[in-house]
């Protein structure tokens, strides 16, 4: 897939020996990755490596220890970063007692939508049909999952932070992500996925990284 090579000379996203400490003892060590439009960047490591830890520094939740990151070429900074890049972690950010069309009405309220597709065609999109209006938590954890997965396309972020997107999900769910990634990236977006599963594309090989603790 001719998306997974670089289509800009200006990284979207570069870390150089990006360290975050937990106490005096550092969580992974010093990294260094570039990543632009159009490319995906997997994290892979065992339970504990700090695959967690780095995408939730990406996304500003936890600070910098040591080294340096850059966004479109600038010195990274929270507020300029924070509208264009989205981060589904382990907690699925859904409040349990709203419907899966309120729970996305609240979050491209807040965000931002794309002009398509609509919140309906979303949730149609991830095989919520039928649940738009079921308060999430009668759903089961894959459509639970599916839910919030539909936050990815409607919200205008060039940036995904994934950890562990096919947990919880079936083979079918599994393509699903899949899918949801490869439109992202041809769409000139780029993401970083921890994952313990196989990503698969039609063409191109995606970068690794692999953290050790």
């Amino acid at each position: 897939m001719e998306a997974m090579t670089a289509v800009c000379a200006t990284p979207l996203l570069q870390a150089r020996q990006l360290t975050f400490h937990r106490g005096d003892e550092p969580v992974f060590a010093p990294l260094d990755f570039v990543l632009h439009t159009g490319e995906l960047l997997l994290i892979e490591g065992d339970n504990g490596s700090g695959k967690t830890t780095l995408l939730r520094v990406l996304a500003g939740l936890l600070h910098v220890s040591a080294g340096t990151l850059h966004w479109r070429g600038a010195p990274w900074q929270r507020d300029a970063v924070a509208g264009d890049l989205v981060f589904l972690g382990h907690q699925l950010g859904q409040k349990l007692d709203l419907s899966p069309r309120e729970n996305l009405a609240f979050a491209t309220g807040l965000h931002g939508q794309r002009a398509e597709p609509s919140i309906t065609d979303a949730l149609m999109r991830v095989g919520l049909s039928g649940y738009e209006d079921e308060p999430v938590r009668r759903l089961s954890a894959g459509q639970k999952k599916r839910a919030a997965l539909a936050r990815l396309p409607l919200l205008p972020a060039t940036l995904w932070l994934l950890d562990e997107p096919y947990a919880n999900l079936d083979r079918h769910g599994i393509a699903l992500v899949d899918r949801l990634l490869e439109s992202h990236l041809t769409g000139g977006g780029a993401a970083l996925v921890s994952s313990h599963s196989t990503v698969n594309f039609h063409g191109g090989e995606p970068q690794r990284i692999r953290l050790h603790g």
